[in-house]
């Protein structure tokens, strides 16, 4: 049964307190936030060019661009997810400070490679020299990215106390996504009434960012700056004490009786999100193509404002709908939150204009923050003891599939069937719309799933470990 405290959270304190608490972080964290910020623009901005630069340029002309280009950018995508599975010991074993320098390092090399292969004239088509060099410079970012999230989060964890780990993370979380908005003005860049330097002028800029990233983390997170911030850390947290205890020995059985997914109502709950969440992959395999090819005017020559709009929506109601929903039940907010997400879809649906696209981004923006955070904070009580960072692996796993699922098996076949390139949104939109209605029917299903199932998973719905 769920205890929420009497003490309601303040909406406008939520928002405003990462940045209060930003201004007065020590060195060390301005270390780790201002690179954070930079990245989340940088990484959030090529996603958003990837496909369409894949199709437009890697894969011109060939047969089923859109299903290739959709493809790559899943490499990206899941192989991050991938990589931060088997890299996340750099940082225990190697230090933070190196542990991001690295990473920055080998995303740097990545994103010269990918703006490189344009400017050295590198023959376009399927496995031809630019499609396997932009392909090597993905991996280098995927390995990259793999070493510097599991960085950034230790950093913080080892940079701050008890009171102070909760702001640290708040920080970070706001930075994101303020940097992941920040992409909407790249069309400066890439329209030719501005700069006019296209998406490969765009990759040059966004690998300077890079480049500036690594710079600040070297200057501003120095080895005399590491050792004090932990150092005072450990003192403000105190001595362990008592030193690690002895695991017992590993046990096959053992370990499929306590796995998480042992649990099948766990297990049924977080799968059934699965249809919802490929509302998130079409953010950056979609929507930046859809609104290039079926809006005319503003919108689609800007149709970066549409794609990276969610973030700065996300960072301001996560905390408003938090403290507006705090009290009630998670599994009421997951349905309910999975409903709303899932609706807007059938928007785009009914028509292709600026009200419909508008009303689909901030009511989708509305349900995610109902639901995200609640499902996050449940996979995070749930587990017991010693055992949350296996429950958050373990929760996460539904949405690796969708990034894996939705690319390779689907959303470029119907992106070029119903909104191919070369689209001339004065024939009709019926096909986008025929698309988007086929979306709605597929994200709402989690909301179906997990109200036919409230009688049993519902029931004694437990939110914390025992």
């Amino acid at each position: 049964m769920e205890t929420p405290t009497d003490k309601k959270p303040s909406p406008l304190k939520e928002i405003t307190q990462p940045f209060v608490d930003l201004v007065h972080a020590p060195r060390a964290l301005w270390g780790v936030n201002l690179p954070y910020f930079l990245e989340g623009m940088v990484y959030f901005g090529i996603l958003g060019y990837l496909a369409i630069y894949f199709s437009d340029f890697v894969f011109a002309g060939v047969a089923h661009a859109d299903v290739w280009s959709h493809r790559m950018v899943m490499v990206q995508t899941a192989g991050i997810t991938i990589a931060m599975f088997f890299l996340g010991f750099v940082p225990d074993k190697f230090g933070v400070r190196r542990a991001l320098l690295l990473a920055f390092a080998v995303m740097l090399a990545g994103r010269l490679v990918i703006a490189a292969g344009p400017a050295l004239g590198l023959a376009p088509g399927l496995w031809g020299s630019l499609h396997l060099a932009t392909l090597a410079g993905i991996l280098l970012v995927v390995v990259g990215y793999g070493m510097y999230q599991p960085a950034a989060y230790a950093a913080v964890r080892q940079f701050t106390n008890e009171k102070t780990a909760a702001m640290g993370y708040a920080m970070l979380y706001a930075l994101m996504n303020l940097g992941g908005y920040l992409p909407t003005f790249a069309f400066l860049i890439r329209d030719e009434k501005y700069l006019g330097w296209g998406i490969p002028g765009a990759f040059w800029v966004y690998a300077a960012f890079t480049l500036v990233s690594l710079l600040a983390t070297f200057l501003i997170l120095s080895p005399r700056t590491v050792q004090e911030a932990m150092e005072k850390a450990r003192r403000e947290r105190g001595e362990a004490p008592e030193g690690p205890k002895a695991r017992p020995p590993f046990s096959l059985g053992n370990w499929l009786r306590t796995h998480p997914l042992s649990d099948l109502k766990f297990t049924f709950f977080i799968f059934a999100l699965i249809p919802v969440q490929t509302l998130f992959t079409y953010n950056w395999l979609i929507l930046p193509q859809y609104v290039s090819r079926c809006y005319t005017g503003w919108i689609g020559e800007k149709f970066e404002i549409a794609s990276n709009f969610n973030p700065l929506l996300v960072f301001i109601a996560v905390p408003v709908i938090t403290a507006l929903t705090y009290r009630r039940k998670v599994y009421t907010m997951m349905i309910a939150g999975t409903f709303v997400m899932a609706v807007p879809a059938f928007f785009l649906a009914l028509g292709t204009n600026f009200w419909t696209l508008f009303a689909y981004l901030v009511v989708m923006t509305i349900g995610e923050a109902m639901w995200q955070p609640r499902f996050l904070q449940y996979a995070a009580e749930i587990a017991p003891e010693g055992r949350t960072g296996e429950y958050m692996g373990v929760a996460q796993l539904p949405w690796f599939l969708t990034k894996v699922l939705v690319p390779a098996l689907y959303s470029g076949w119907m992106l070029e069937r119903y909104c191919p390139h070369g689209f001339d949104p004065s024939q009709g939109t019926a096909g986008p719309q025929k698309m988007w209605f086929i979306f709605g029917c597929i994200a709402i299903c989690s909301s179906l799933l997990l109200l036919l199932a409230r009688g049993w998973v519902g029931k004694d719905f437990k939110t914390r470990a025992s």
